[in-house]
């Protein structure tokens, strides 16, 4: 029997961005993976007319799905999540319905000449159950996000510490304030084609600088030493939670497109397990594009494996 879903559409209180966490927790843990990523986590509290905030209630009042649209970019981009208790009676159907109309209107209102955007939508883990969810509804794969993991032995760079910078550059750790700029301009070189993190704007960088995550001494650039005020020729930013978890990522790592070539890619990939592996991390890991051909040797050269995947899904 199908049940109908009292729905919200708006900004979201305290309360109702709790509850959405709470409804993430209890998906993650029958699942096995987090419904939602960073991005929508962070953005919750977030009230702008290019994002979206739906949620299903029961009639009592609890949550039970959520859905939040993103017509930021070149495409309108969802993250879902259906409670495991409330799953196969159409709420889910009701929830992408409704995020697909969201998509038809346009990213900053009141400007001219703006047309509907092709809506992706995220399956992280890509279950079987998302997996059919999405052929029942004619949509298809469009993007692959590959996890990957290597195992680390925390004892094995003790003794010689980080690699050395090669000759003409600094290897330093980022300076929150003085740094962002310079940082912000050769991220957007390095992911300019990047559909999310191109986009990467002051604000963004001040929201993850705020998590109780950031750590100013994992985040490395790497500086010409002959150019004064240069920006760095590449960067590796480390993510390790504060509750001594034992995965450590690679969060992102950036060469600047005029210094490719010259082996950064690789240099800050050893960079970033020297140190995560010093910290006390067990296990790297990190995101990559499934297209990403270059990245991947660069990884699998550095012991990296495929974990899990994740896809977004679109109509034909």
């Amino acid at each position: 029997m199908r049940i109908a879903a009292p729905i919200d559409i708006g900004p979201l209180d305290a309360e109702a961005q709790q509850a959405v966490r709470d409804l993430a927790a209890a998906a993650e843990a029958h699942d096995g993976v987090a419904p939602l990523s960073e991005q929508p986590l962070l953005n919750l509290g977030t009230d702008a007319e290019w994002i979206t905030h739906v949620v299903a209630h029961t009639t009592a009042g609890s949550t039970i799905g959520y859905v939040q649209i993103d017509r930021s970019g070149q495409t309108a981009s969802a993250e879902l999540v259906v409670h495991p208790e409330h799953r196969r009676n159409g709420r889910g159907r009701v929830l992408l319905r409704t995020a697909e109309r969201d998509a038809t209107l346009p990213s900053r209102s009141g400007e001219p000449g703006q047309h509907g955007k092709q809506l992706r939508v995220w399956a992280h883990g890509d279950l079987e159950p998302a997996r059919a969810f999405a052929r029942a509804l004619g949509l298809r794969p469009v993007r692959e996000l590959l996890f990957l993991a290597r195992p680390l032995d925390p004892a094995e760079p003790a003794s010689s510490g980080l690699p050395e910078a090669p000759a003409g550059y600094e290897l330093r750790t980022f300076r929150p304030g003085l740094d962002d700029e310079p940082w912000l301009r050769v991220n957007a070189r390095a992911f300019a084609t990047h559909p999310e993190q191109g986009r990467m704007a002051l604000d963004d960088l001040r929201a993850r600088q705020a998590e109780p995550w950031f750590d100013p001494e994992g985040f490395f650039l790497l500086v010409p030493q002959d150019v004064p005020a240069a920006d760095p020729a590449a960067f590796l930013w480390t993510k390790q939670e504060p509750d001594g978890a034992r995965d450590g990522e690679i969060y992102v790592l950036g060469v600047d497109p005029d210094h490719q070539g010259e082996g950064l890619g690789r240099l800050m990939t050893s960079v970033g397990l020297a140190h995560l592996a010093r910290t006390g991390s067990t296990r790297a890991v990190l995101y990559v594009e499934g297209d990403n051909a270059p990245a991947l040797a660069t990884y699998e050269r550095a012991g990296f494996t495929r974990a899990a995947v994740h896809v977004q899904y679109a109509r034909a």
